[in-house]
Formats: structure tokens, C-alpha cells, sequence
């Protein structure tokens, strides 16, 4: 299988390749949710650099879930006008386009929504509230009414982000989640807000409208066990696309002792999948990288670094086996020629080693 064919979807969609970019945090978008010319920028750019599947950073389905300032919303009509617009530039350059739908949970930014973080319980360490059932059912039609706005501005399908420890995660975790009511205590009580919210998208935008999960094991209180059981029906579900897996870094061995001996990597690739689609994030950099993930038996690579750093990361891999990006520190004017606008450049500063200093 090689990262330049086609990959065709459940859905109907296809993919010219094997690359999707990864929906990364970018602060560029307006305080009320609406789209900003630097993010339509970075993402547009990406589309024409070449990414199969261009996917928005985490765009919030809910005020009441805003995880991040600048971020980009589809929690209101308000916010049809720049979607469809980003639409139309991403589906002009050939990529599926996909907004990734997001509620930061017990991560909620209190001093901008005015209230005490939602969460499944409440969270001593966060000051989160516990979601009341009424909540919980508002919150479950809002990630599909989310998922109807992005239909309607011309998407290609939505991805479900239940990873790092934000709201969906946060029902799969017996740590964080200690309700007793249907969405809390059993594995499959915990595991159903994120299956009702599949479920509920599936129906309202049919079968031709692509929809993904994004998951992640460890940290945040998900157990190893749980998270390769949950990635297994998932990659069976009639109702996906693709099953998108940030490992943070897929070459190591879990934490978990009994699953040391393999790569994460390699424990979530011996997962039988039926139509399902199985994809990659974390530490992913290199031409040599990427070929190495998809001989380890994914069907895609989900590349975030190295698209920050080369907006047309996918013709530079497919074109030299020996492809390394570029080694951070970069300048802020090499980024900008990237297309990053400033929020996200000074958001890259945080990062260490990153940005080069001034």
C-alpha cells in the first residue's frame, strides 16, 4: 500500500492519499466562534499543499465548551457563513473536508463562558460541576446539530473528537466519570454518550456524510484494555468512516505493563476492521516515519508537525523516501510564510525549541 493511493471511504468520499492533517489547536479564529482569515488561511493552504483530508482544529459545539481562545465555533447559525466558505476552498482543491467537533468538558475556559466548567462529575481539581441528565441529552443533540451546521456549509463529514481528555473522553474514563445514572459506572454506560452522539449524526445526515472518532489511550484516566476494546467495535461500526488514533508517540510500548512488548501502534493495527478506516497521529514526522506506520498496517497517516512546517508535506514525501522536515527552531517569519498568522505563531512559541527566539 503505498501513502499516494486512493483511499475510498464507507461513505462514498474518497481520499487522492494517505494524508490527513491533523485538527490542531490554532487560536485564529473570532471570540464568537466565527471563522478567521488566518485559520481560513492555514487550512485552505493545507488543502492545496496536498492533504487528502483537511480537518479544522477543534471547533467548539457548545459556548458552554469553549476549550481555547480564537476557537473556531459551529455551536451557531451565525457560524454557516465562514464554514461554507472554508468548504468551498478545501473541496476546491480536491481534500475532504472535515470539521472536528469538540466540547472541552471538565477543560472548559471558566473566566470566558462565566460558569463553573460541565464535566460527567463533579472535579474537585478543575472546579467542575456535574452535567445534570438534561445537560448531558442538550450536549449529545448539540455535537449532531453541530454536525447538520457542517453539512449544510458544505462539509464532506465531521470528526468526533473523544481524545486528550476533553468531554467524550472524559465519559470514557472510570476515573473522571462517576456518574450513576445510564452514562456512568459500566464500560458500556460510559461508553454511550459518544455512541448516541454517533448515532445521532449518523440519522440526521445520512449515510454520504463522512463521520470519524478520534481516540486516545493512556493519560486522562483511559485504561489501555478499554481503549484497544472501544477502537475494536468502532473499527467494525457501519455507521464510520475512519477511526482516527492520537498515541502521542505510536513507536513506543504502552505504560500499562501487560501490553508492553508492542508499539501502540502495533496494538491498535492487529485490530480486525470492517469498512473502517484506521489512522494515526503522534510522532509521525519523517518520509521514513510514514512509511514505517503504514507498513505497521494503517490505512492512513495523521500528520501535525510536519504540516505546520511544510504546508505541502504530502508531495515532499511522496516525492523523496528520504524526506526529514525541517529541524525547529524556525523563525516566525518562516511559519508566516506558512501560513500561520500570529495567534498561532505565538501559540507555537509555548511549544519548546519551536520557535526560534527574536
Amino acid at each position: 500500500m503505498s501513502l499516494s493511493d486512493v483511499l475510498t471511504l464507507r461513505s462514498g468520499h474518497t481520499l487522492k492519499n494517505r494524508f490527513m492533517l491533523a485538527p490542531l489547536t490554532n487560536l485564529q479564529s473570532h471570540t464568537d466562534g466565527r471563522l478567521g482569515d488566518d485559520e481560513f488561511t492555514w487550512l485552505s493552504m493545507r488543502a492545496r499543499g496536498g492533504f487528502g483530508l483537511t480537518m479544522t482544529c477543534a471547533a467548539s459545539v457548545q459556548y458552554a465548551g469553549l476549550g481555547f481562545p480564537g476557537q473556531l465555533g459551529v455551536y451557531s447559525d451565525e457560524h454557516i457563513e465562514g464554514l461554507t466558505r472554508l468548504a468551498e476552498a478545501l473541496n476546491k482543491e480536491g481534500s475532504l473536508s472535515v470539521v472536528q467537533l469538540h466540547h472541552a468538558g471538565m477543560r472548559t475556559m471558566a473566566d470566558v463562558v462565566g460558569h463553573a466548567p460541565l464535566c460527567p462529575s463533579d472535579n474537585e481539581e478543575t472546579g467542575a460541576r456535574a452535567m445534570t441528565h438534561e445537560e448531558v441529552k442538550a450536549t449529545i443533540q448539540d455535537f449532531i446539530d453541530a454536525a447538520v451546521r457542517s453539512q449544510k456549509a458544505g462539509f464532506g463529514g465531521v470528526e468526533v473528537h473523544g481524545a486528550h481528555g476533553y468531554l467524550v473522553a472524559q465519559f470514557l474514563s472510570a476515573e473522571i466519570n462517576q456518574r450513576t445514572d445510564e452514562y456512568g459506572g459500566s464500560v458500556e454506560n460510559r461508553e454511550r454518550f459518544l455512541f448516541e452522539i454517533i448515532d445521532g449524526i449518523a440519522k440526521a445526515c445520512g449515510p454520504e456524510f463522512s463521520i470519524g472518532v478520534r481516540l486516545s489511550p493512556e493519560r486522562f484516566g483511559i485504561q489501555m484494555a478499554e481503549a484497544l476494546d472501544l477502537a475494536g467495535r468502532l473499527l467494525k461500526d457501519e455507521r464510520l468512516d475512519y477511526l482516527d488514533m492520537s498515541l502521542w508517540d505510536s513507536f513506543k510500548e504502552p505504560e500499562e505493563e501487560p501490553f508492553k512488548g508492542k508499539s501502540l501502534l502495533e496494538h491498535f493495527c492487529a485490530l480486525p476492521r470492517d469498512g473502517v478506516a484506521l489512522g494515526a497521529a503522534g510522532k509521525i514526522f519523517s518520509a521514513e516515519d510514514c512509511a514505517k506506520a503504514m507498513d505497521s498496517g494503517l490505512d492512513f497517516v495523521v500528520l501535525g508537525r510536519t504540516a505546520i512546517l511544510h504546508h505541502d508535506a504530502p508531495a515532499r514525501i511522496v516525492a523523496d523516501a528520504s524526506f526529514t522536515p525541517t529541524k525547529p527552531p524556525v523563525s516566525r517569519e518562516y511559519l508566516a510564510a506558512e501560513g500561520l498568522g500570529k495567534p498561532f505563531i505565538d501559540y507555537m512559541s509555548t511549544w519548546k525549541g519551536f520557535v526560534a527566539a527574536e
